[in-house]
């Protein structure tokens, strides 16, 4: 169980079309390697359909930065992934521009939450910090 370490810093929801995120996917399919990580890619790789896995962790990244009061472009795709443990329970990984502006905030711990439909995939991020 986790139990937030410090006190609330921000909170993040996105929400993700899945047939949005699929029609993204066939026309451009560079977005995979532009958007989402090696490892992320390898996750999914293994799922009957994987789009939305996509849709979700695109909402994870929208949510890191709306739990840190910023807009789309705050920071590189790549600083913000999703990894899977092998519960399933989903963590954020954080570097970079990301990391520098969480250090900024005061952020220290993040929680995440996924869930997605045949339609939506949603996210939900915590920010805490100490």
């Amino acid at each position: 169980m986790n139990v937030l370490a410090g006190s609330v810093r921000g909170v993040g929801v996105d929400a993700c079309e899945v047939e949005r995120m699929r029609q993204s996917l066939e026309r451009t399919p560079t977005i995979r390697t532009r958007v989402f990580t090696a490892d992320e890619c390898a996750d999914l790789a293994g799922r009957v359909d994987p789009v939305p896995g996509f849709a979700a962790r695109f909402a994870a990244r929208e949510a890191v930065m709306k739990a840190m009061g910023l807009g789309l472009g705050a920071f590189g795709f790549h600083d913000v992934s999703v990894r899977r443990a092998e519960s399933g329970q989903p963590s954020l990984v954080v570097g970079g521009q990301a990391a520098r502006l969480a250090e900024e905030r005061g952020i220290t711990d993040w929680f995440l939450s996924l869930t997605h439909t045949d339609s939506v995939a949603i996210a939900v991020v915590v920010a805490s910090g100490r």
